[in-house]
């Protein structure tokens, strides 16, 4: 029997992190990430990864554990999670789960269709055949083999295109058809209880506008200067993570601060968007 769990979802920037300490501490709990780019051991900033004094509050896990150099996805986290469940229940500590990545929490309730892995061969070649047919192209070209896998699927979405496309190139089954024969659960019918955090939209975006002004100051440059040096292969999740291209743009002199700046707020408020749409469904 594993503890009760707690999930503090929403939006970013809304103050989940402080509401979960406060939470963990009220239950003797620990804290476990659930943002899919505070994994990233190089990403602190940017991320707004909770910092040392807040760590030491409480004990926190899945937070900047993961290389630049991997493709972290939804069914890597779900595995990690499912593990610190079942180890800190044996201690019986209740789990806190914070963090804005919906698809992480949704599937580590629900389960998540057991897709065999798709060899890195085929995440290059979308990443390719997407630069070169343009999104448009792409989308209809997924339509003709595998339309009931876009109903619910944004047409600018660019990863879970992309990821239709590799299942189905690699597998020769349509992402449908393994959606609708294969399951895969990592947790038995837990006891949970969601705290659902979705604040006035535009007060949220001024709270994205002020925090990345903030980041700008805090050092997001030298934290982005110092991912470029690596040389990553630009399909990494981590090299579309919301600031990393706008201020690579302004490195390059391509763009001033401030369009950097505003490129930046842009972004992360089209992902708030996404954010309060995704929870109010």
């Amino acid at each position: 029997m594993i503890s009760p769990l707690y999930f503090i979802v929403g939006p970013t920037c809304i103050g989940k992190s402080a509401f979960a300490i406060k939470l963990a501490k009220k239950l003797n709990a620990q804290i476990i990430n659930a943002d899919s780019m505070q994994v990233y051991k190089d990403l602190t900033i940017l991320t707004a990864r909770p910092n040392t004094k807040e760590t030491n509050k409480v004990k926190h896990h899945l937070f900047g554990y993961v290389k630049s150099t991997e493709r972290y996805n939804v069914a890597k986290w779900c595995e990690e999670a499912s593990k610190k469940i079942n180890n800190l229940s044996k201690s019986k500590i209740p789990c806190v789960f914070v963090g804005g990545t919906g698809m992480y929490i949704d599937k580590l309730i629900n389960g998540l269709v057991d897709i065999p892995h798709i060899p890195e061969i085929y995440k290059k070649k979308s990443e390719n055949f997407l630069l070169k047919e343009g999104i448009e192209n792409f989308y209809n070209i997924i339509k003709n083999f595998d339309n009931k896998a876009l109903e619910k699927v944004n047409k600018n979405d660019v990863n879970r295109l992309k990821r239709i496309w590799e299942v189905f190139m690699y597998t020769n089954i349509p992402m449908s058809e393994w959606i609708k024969n294969r399951k895969k659960k990592f947790l038995n019918d837990p006891e949970y209880l969601l705290y659902l955090f979705l604040p006035d939209r535009k007060i949220n975006y001024e709270r994205v506008n002020n925090r990345f002004v903030e980041m700008i100051n805090n050092g997001a440059v030298d934290e982005v200067k110092k991912i470029l040096k690596l040389k990553l292969n630009r399909s990494l999740p981590i090299m579309r993570a919301h600031g990393v291209p706008e201020i690579e743009l302004y490195l390059e002199k391509k763009i001033d601060l401030q369009e950097c700046i505003r490129r930046g707020q842009q972004v992360t408020r089209n992902y708030v968007k996404r954010q309060h749409t995704w929870w109010s469904s």
